[in-house]
């Protein structure tokens, strides 16, 4: 855009706000709608097939528009997520009834392929992963974090190892150091969606600190992690990433795992695509995931397509596992149970996770306390087996009953989806809520009850209560019983036939 340009105050508000994420598409909050402009315009009604307009930009100058309703948000965003874009969400800071001057916007939040909690973008069947490959002195280190279930895992080693993980991990979105992209696309090719971060953040100084300061430690021992310099670069660059993009909130990511190659056989990309392990080579085709996918949860899906990309070496593992799938064999009623519980589970890790980024919905509220509430017959069922890995299980399930008990005490049985419909704390919680709540659904009761007290107590029987715009609720008293009205009523005004008053308590109500 040329300097000469008289820019309307908004514009320029809306190109100091893009100017800080310039390749991301920025949706503009203004009144009712998310707005984007200029070229950013272009390839949002591409993708969204949503009409391109033009708004005024100054004297005589028009820009590129296209807008879409603000609670329409949940089904655009996935889509342009979907398309590769990154997507800045600018918001307005304060209320517009509040301010004569413009709106106060700000970017809100960053949503990225790699980075994202909305359910719209993710599939449930498969982790959100977010990358950073560190090329290092002697060797190459990698960090995956899936922000929707709180995984954070890392490890270093040769390209062709760091490029193995790559692949199976399948992270939708990858970091790497600006001015590095020859060397990752020859490394690893360029079928990922990356993004270049500047060289700083690939410093051990940087990124360890990140890492102590987020996990609240002084080393990095506990974790297992404290000799993989180049691991924990990668790490810290995935925390420098998620401020950036302005998901501070992350108390769910509790712990940064090593990858333990030394237990897993490594598959390289042509195996797994020889073998069929994950798609078909024949359209129509199926996977060996496909067939032996039965699984019941969100949960077990992810696990389950991680196992097969991660096969175990060691006989003791590979044996408690086939021990517990015999038992389910053995044991019809016991497989039956846990299949009926597992089904109300639902997607337990990612509405953890929203709890902890504070987007959880009510009704994700809900569903928490019937998963909680499934968890203790599993738990029960575990403990009674006759078979020590299903024991072990058992011991390590946590029924989380306070949470869980506070939940049903408090939260209304079948809230709505959205926090502002009201609706979502059962009454006898809270005696200011429940008296509001009275005042606000039971107003015309209140006023009856008010109008036949009156009227018995100064032995009017046409008394009525009625409301004007200037003075509010009134008292109305036919002339004939004038002479009966108390004398701390007010009179407001005088009709033909009859005499308005106000009373204290109708003043305050």
């Amino acid at each position: 855009m040329h300097e000469d340009i008289v820019l309307t105050p908004m514009m320029k508000q809306f190109l100091d706000l893009k100017a800080k994420h310039p390749d991301a598409v920025m949706l503009f909050r203004c009144g009712d709608f998310y707005e984007t402009y200029s070229t950013d315009a272009v390839v949002a009604s591409e993708i969204l097939g949503i009409t391109l307009t033009k708004r005024a930009n100054g004297k005589g100058k028009t820009i590129e528009m296209a807008g879409f309703p603000h609670h329409a948000l949940d089904t655009y965003l996935p889509k342009l997520i979907r398309a590769g874009k990154r997507v800045a969400i600018c918001d307005q800071l304060e209320d517009p009834k509040l301010t004569k001057k413009l709106v106060k916007r700000g970017i809100t939040e960053l949503v990225t392929p790699g980075v994202s909690i909305n359910d719209n973008v993710l599939n449930y069947r498969e982790n959100n992963f977010l990358a950073a490959v560190h090329f290092g002195k002697g060797a190459c280190g990698v960090a995956f974090l899936d922000i929707s279930t709180g995984e954070f895992l890392t490890a270093e080693g040769p390209f062709d190892y760091v490029d193995k993980l790559l692949n199976n991990f399948a992270p939708k979105e990858v970091l790497f150091e600006r001015g590095k992209r020859l060397m990752f696309e020859g490394n690893f090719g360029s079928k990922f969606f990356t993004f270049e971060l500047d060289d700083w953040v690939f410093t051990e100084t940087s990124a360890r600190e990140k890492l102590l300061k987020h996990f609240e430690v002084k080393n990095l021992k506990g974790f297992g992690v404290e000799h993989l310099k180049n691991g924990i670069i990668a790490s810290g660059a995935i925390l420098q990433y998620l401020i950036m993009t302005q998901h501070t909130q992350i108390g769910h990511v509790t712990s940064l795992a090593r990858i333990e190659e030394d237990k897993y056989v490594r598959l390289d990309k042509f195996t797994v695509r020889s073998l069929e392990l994950m798609g078909s080579m024949n359209d129509g085709g199926s996977s060996l995931l496909n067939v032996i996918d039965k699984t019941i949860s969100p949960m077990g899906a992810r696990l389950l397509k991680r196992w097969l990309v991660f096969p175990l070496k060691d006989m003791q593992p590979i044996n408690e596992r086939l021990n517990v799938v015999e038992y389910f064999f053995r044991q019809p009623d016991f497989k039956e149970l846990i299949e009926e519980q597992l089904h109300l589970i639902g997607d337990l890790e990612r509405i953890i996770s929203k709890v902890a980024v504070g987007r959880v919905s009510p009704r994700e509220v809900v569903a928490l306390k019937v998963a909680l509430q499934a968890i203790e017959p599993i738990k029960a069922a575990c403990m009674e087996a006759d078979n020590a890995s299903l024991n072990h299980i058992g011991e390590q399930l946590n029924i989380c009953q306070s949470i869980r008990d506070r939940i049903e005490r408090e939260i209304d049985n079948d809230p709505p989806l959205l926090i502002n419909k009201g609706g979502v704390i059962k009454s006898g919680v809270s005696a200011e809520l429940d008296e509001l709540r009275r005042i606000a659904y039971s107003g015309k009761d209140y006023l009856l009850q008010i109008q036949q007290r009156e009227s018995e107590l100064t032995e009017i029987p046409s008394l009525k209560i009625g409301y004007n715009n200037v003075f509010g609720y009134y008292i109305e008293v036919r002339n004939t019983h004038k002479d009966k009205v108390p004398a701390e009523w007010i009179r407001k005004q005088t009709l033909a036939n009859a005499e308005r008053y106000i009373t204290q308590e109708l003043k305050e109500y």
